[in-house]
């Protein structure tokens, strides 16, 4: 991993918060895939879009290792609701579905700063409602149905799950990849890791800046899971964390406060790695192990 983050030094280019969100959009696009595994092929992948509430046309891409028809994960992207798309988490998306044997459904869910909380909330609570009602009519079984995300898809997909929850939505997973879920930066591992590797303080005050629009949306628990006032009931949760990254401890705070509320959780925490490791196969042998874990708890919580 000290490798990596040294090659990422001696490459110079500029920190994305020096950047304008077009910019960033831009170079986060430019250098997603430079560390991940080859793309496997498979036999299912379709572009098409969802309508959300407000007429606009989501585009989603449908991954499945065959044409049956088989349970699925939503999966939201990361980037701090301001970069990254389809494009960048394709690669991941293809791993997921080849190796849990599932159909993924990743969302292209509006991004900051033109389009400001909730919106990014919104889109993926429609896209998770259009694929458990309207599922069959793309092939697929969503009576069997996943929530996931990286990041602030990670986000996205914990706050899912207490809106599928809250709607009496069956939901048999939330797959948290190093999620952001606290209101704040004000953890112990915020303090420690916030000249990062890769994510930064300054990065995230980015991020949140062109996100939110007040104070007051920072306490929603739909930007923050950590504050929702009741988790009973909700999807059992697999959460995997990088050791040696900002939100390591929200994560594991929201790990405790499922398991308080009688939720079943497996967290695994990946040591010496860096935020946005599962994206980095082609150089990190623990996104490997990361994708297969992940992967497994798929196959196990999406099984017949």
């Amino acid at each position: 991993m000290a490798g990596v983050v040294e090659r990422m030094a001696r490459a110079g280019h500029p920190p994305l918060d020096a950047l304008t969100p077009d910019q960033a959009k831009a170079a986060y696009e430019k250098g997603a895939g430079v560390l991940e595994v080859p793309k496997p092929a498979l036999d299912r992948v379709d572009d098409f879009s969802i309508r959300a509430r407000d007429g606009h046309a989501i585009p989603a891409r449908l991954y499945a290792p065959s044409r049956a028809a088989l349970p699925v994960l939503v999966y939201f992207h990361g980037g701090g609701f301001t970069v990254g798309s389809i494009r960048t988490h394709d690669t991941l998306c293809r791993v997921l579905s080849r190796d849990s044997g599932c159909a993924v459904v990743s969302v292209d869910y509006r991004l900051a700063p033109a389009h400001k909380f909730p919106t990014a909330s919104d889109d993926a609570w429609d896209a998770v409602q259009f694929i458990a009602t309207q599922g069959a009519t793309l092939g697929l079984d969503s009576r069997r149905l996943a929530l996931g995300g990286d990041s602030a898809g990670g986000t996205l997909a914990a706050a899912g799950a207490i809106m599928a929850r809250d709607a009496g939505l069956p939901v048999a997973l939330q797959l948290l990849l190093y999620p952001g879920l606290a209101a704040h930066q004000d953890t112990h591992s915020h303090r420690l890791f916030a000249n990062g590797p890769l994510l930064t303080e300054a990065l995230i005050s980015y991020f949140f800046a062109g996100y939110v629009r007040s104070r007051a949306d920072r306490e929603d628990w739909r930007f923050a899971p950590l504050h929702a006032d009741d988790v009973e009931g909700v999807a059992p949760a697999w959460i995997g964390l990088a050791e040696c990254d900002p939100l390591v401890d929200e994560g594991i705070a929201y790990a405790d406060k499922l398991r308080a509320a009688g939720v079943a959780v497996d967290l695994e925490i990946y040591r010496g790695v860096i935020h946005e490791f599962i994206k980095m196969g082609r150089a990190i042998p623990e996104a490997l192990t990361a994708q297969a874990h992940a992967a497994r708890a798929l196959r196990e919580a999406l099984a017949p």
